[in-house]
């Protein structure tokens, strides 16, 4: 038996499996939405998102060690590197913006999700888990940070903004 698929290339391959994995969580939440209704998907949504955010940012850590003393411009560098492994380019964060030492606001202007949540006639009463992804990362990095949506466009803004915070 011969191998009919083409070669493609590595980041290609990425991509494709990138894609293929985001469809597959939708048909999930869909599939759990419709049979349990959207409280339940939204919860297990949550819950499942925060795991496997902080096993992401687990296997990140081990790759791109940082020392204790790591800055909050460290660890934004890493929250968008855990951004594109995640998620490519199908989120797009605009800008990292520093208010202080310890504090930081993380602009997204894009995210794939919410559009397909849209064109499926499902975003209304979506729960965004991003808080808990965001708090997978910071636990799956060894930190502890305060994290608060600021704005959010599920609930109408341009952009969604989190602002983290080191203790």
């Amino acid at each position: 038996m011969t191998d009919t698929a083409p070669d493609l290339p590595p980041s290609t391959e990425i991509a494709l499996l990138r894609q293929f994995w985001w469809l597959h969580d939708a048909r999930w939440y869909q599939a759990v939405m419709s049979r349990f209704g959207q409280d339940v998907a939204n919860e297990l949504n949550a819950e499942v998102m925060q795991f496997v955010a902080r096993r992401v940012a687990s296997a990140y850590a081990r790759r791109n060690p940082a020392g204790p003393e790591r800055s909050s411009t460290d660890i934004a560098r890493n929250l968008e590197g855990l951004a594109r492994l995640m998620f490519s380019t199908m989120v797009r964060i605009e800008s990292t913006e520093f208010i202080g030492e310890g504090t930081w606001d993380t602009v997204v202007s894009e995210h794939f999700a919410l559009r397909m949540l849209k064109a499926s006639r499902s975003l209304e009463g979506y729960q965004c888990p991003c808080l808990e992804l965001r708090e997978g990362w910071f636990q799956g990095m060894g930190l502890q940070a305060g994290d608060e949506v600021v704005e959010c466009m599920r609930e109408g803004s341009a952009v969604c903004r989190f602002r983290a915070r080191l203790p």
